[in-house]
């Protein structure tokens, strides 16, 4: 006799034969046309299912995707095992003989060759045993309940990490339970766990100080009534769970967190800046990731701003800055393509690292900033999309900087100083003349007669390995003629060449497709590398 009442709409499980196929309860009961009782599961992987919830035109459950439901019968399906059962499981098991088999590389003759792990034995027998265990990973292993709670406390009582992905636990209780009995846990992964709406009851969580929650449908509501149970949380990340608005429960800014330096909200759909304002007075937070959202613009609250967070808080001191010491911004992938958002990070108090890449203001490839002006505008930033600026490429962009403006704009000073607000400051700090670019070993070079070094690189795959050669070339010679003069340097008379600007510090060489545009125009300095290849 088949075991349907164990199953409940909206219960978590997961395939039996993989815990990976991880899945809600939608449906419990017959289904037209075949005999028994069947469970209807949506998946959470679209792909794992086989249609939509639909068979033979009758609607059972409606599925995420076309593709996202399925029904088995209820012998297919596990409702998950313990805590306890998950640890043995993962780190008492023995290897098998078929495990030991599948243990190899292949040869360079694409045979197998069996491949002996030295001193597994050792590492297999510390960690069976569990009272000397302080990290865990028991991810997508079907944990669905804490277990005996004594048990927990008495088997692993050192354990500071564990990582509890992609598993079926849904209660807030549950997870207070498994962190009551353990005292010296202090990071916890519950990513892919689809926790439920309600979080009242969870004790007081003393020791954790990172909680990862991706993927977890946690909304800002929740995260606020979490706040009272983390009173040490230094790190929290909340990516993937659709969080398009923060709403502070009690004020109009995010209060408590006392702790918090880092709060990740990558992968969301915040499209306000407004919204992250919001978290402004979290006074401890250093670093904040807001990559993958849809954010358009950014900026610097104003006197006003800031006045109106005081008046309205009486917790806020006289000297409060908002992000006052928010080191790092990460605003990756999303819709940012203006001016102002750039030059508004000059008046973060101590920002220095910031990613800007896959925005349209910052892609060159969509009309956005090379890297060497995104670095000209940003006057402390010392970490730009996950690279160092160091002190000589900082030099060498804000040079370049002044003399690509100097050679568009010279006869506008008020369009200057309303579009490019560091321009004087940099003309004036390395003493650049209106009719000068800049300042070499030789003394004072005028713009219409100045030579640059250029090193060329041709990387052309048709006509094999050419060595560089390094050219003095005019500030005035255009895209167009310097591709001419390639095809004399490196005699390349039957190809149509593209060029590209080889920059310090960016993954990706810029190409010069404006083949009326100058080298001045451009921007390119002394010594830089421009890279010459062919066209496909």
């Amino acid at each position: 006799m088949e075991q349907t009442t164990f199953f409940t709409l909206g219960q978590r499980v997961h395939s039996s034969t993989d815990p990976r196929r991880v899945g809600t309860v939608k449906f419990v009961g017959n289904v037209e046309g075949y005999s028994g009782t069947w469970v209807g599961v949506d998946w959470d992987n679209e792909g794992d299912g086989k249609h939509d919830g639909s068979i033979n035109g009758v609607r059972y459950l409606q599925g995420r995707s076309q593709n996202s439901a399925s029904f088995l019968r209820p012998q297919n399906l596990s409702l998950g095992i313990s805590l306890l059962q998950a640890l043995k499981l993962r780190y008492q098991s023995q290897s098998t003989e078929q495990d030991e088999d599948e243990m190899y590389v292949l040869s360079a003759s694409n045979k197998r060759v069996s491949v002996q792990l030295l001193g597994k034995d050792k590492i297999q027998d510390k960690l069976s045993r569990f009272e000397e265990l302080t990290s865990a990973s028991i991810s997508y292993l079907g944990v669905s309940t804490p277990g005996d709670p004594a048990e927990i406390s008495a088997s692993v009582p050192n354990l500071k990490e564990l990582d509890l992905m992609g598993n079926l636990i849904t209660d807030w209780k549950d997870v207070g339970t498994i962190c009551e009995q353990l005292p010296h846990l202090v990071a916890l992964n519950l990513s892919n766990n689809l926790m439920t709406q309600n979080i009242t009851g969870l004790p007081l969580l003393k020791a954790i100080r990172v909680l990862v929650l991706n993927s977890t449908g946690i909304n800002w509501s929740q995260v606020e009534i979490l706040e009272h149970s983390l009173p040490v949380i230094e790190e929290l990340h909340l990516m993937g769970n659709n969080i398009s608005s923060i709403k502070p429960t009690s004020s109009s800014t995010v209060q408590g967190f006392d702790s918090l330096r880092l709060l990740n909200l990558e992968d969301n759909c915040l499209a306000e800046w407004d919204e992250i304002l919001k978290l402004s007075q979290l006074k401890s937070l250093e670093q904040l990731y807001l990559n993958k959202n849809k954010l358009t613009c950014i900026f610097y609250p104003d006197k006003n701003k800031i006045q109106e967070f005081l008046s309205n808080h009486e917790s806020c001191e006289e000297s409060y800055f908002p992000f006052q010491n928010l080191r790092c911004l990460l605003l990756g992938s999303n819709e940012i393509n203006d001016l102002a958002s750039i030059d508004s990070l000059n008046t973060f108090p101590k920002l220095i690292d910031i990613r800007f890449s896959d925005n349209p203001i910052a892609d060159p490839g969509r009309g956005g900033l090379p890297r060497f002006v995104l670095i000209a505008r940003l006057a402390k930033v010392e970490m730009l999309n996950g690279s160092e600026i160091s002190a000589r490429e900082r030099k060498e962009s804000e040079i370049r900087y002044v003399r690509l403006v100097m050679s568009k704009l010279l006869d506008n000073p008020e369009e200057i100083n309303c579009l490019h607000p560091r321009f004087v400051e940099l003309k004036n700090f390395y003493g650049i003349e209106d009719e000068r670019p800049s300042v070499g070993a030789a003394g004072p070079q005028k713009m219409a007669s100045g030579l640059l070094s250029i090193t060329l690189k041709c990387v052309a795959s048709s006509v094999g390995e050419k060595l560089p050669l390094t050219k003095k070339l005019p500030a005035t010679t255009t895209v167009g003629k310097l591709k001419a003069l390639c095809v004399s340097f490196f005699k390349l008379k039957s190809l149509k060449l593209k060029l590209f600007l080889q920059e310090e510090g960016s993954p990706l060489p810029m190409l010069l497709d404006d083949e009326m545009a100058t080298l001045m125009d451009m921007g390119i300095g002394n010594e830089s590398t421009i890279i010459v290849d062919e066209e496909s």
